[in-house]
């Protein structure tokens, strides 16, 4: 198993990041390098408590399916949501909202395992974890600045 943190700062009010964050095609505008993209349960538009989400995305040279329901959801302070069917043994995100003065930070708690025993745990250690990573953060790139706009 391998966990997780990752803290990102923005001038956006939380409320603001907590909608984007549960909004399926602002997700697919996050992760357009993998070309993600929704194609079961909820496939637009905001996703909410007991709803789940199939998408489809290129990792790796390889095309993977995974779904994810929210299991805990409490706006505009936290959600989590958690794989129900997918390539990981395990997949929990737990995302956090907190305001701050004039904006607000998001944290993301990530836990997740790899299939295949020992092989899955070398997986983790030489790929899986940083590869994680680096897509929360570009999706927390794009989210916060799509919150920052004039308008938004």
């Amino acid at each position: 198993m391998f966990r997780f943190e990752l803290t990102t700062h923005s001038t956006a009010p939380r409320e603001a990041l907590f909608d984007l964050s549960l909004d399926v095609d602002a997700h697919v505008a996050s992760m357009h390098g993998t070309n993600e993209r929704a194609v079961a349960g909820v496939t637009s538009g905001a996703i909410g408590l007991g709803e789940s989400v199939t998408w489809r995305a290129r990792h790796f040279g390889i095309v993977w399916n995974m779904t994810s329901s929210v299991t805990a959801l409490d706006r505009p302070s936290r959600f989590v949501d958690e794989q129900t069917r997918g390539p990981f043994r395990s997949f929990r995100h737990e995302h956090l909202f907190i305001e701050r003065g004039t904006g607000s930070t998001m944290i993301d708690r990530i836990e997740a395992s790899a299939p295949l025993g020992p092989l899955g745990t070398l997986a983790e250690r030489l790929a899986l974890g940083g590869h994680l990573r680096r897509l929360i953060a570009e999706r927390n790139r794009v989210l916060v600045a799509r919150a920052e706009r004039p308008g938004a």
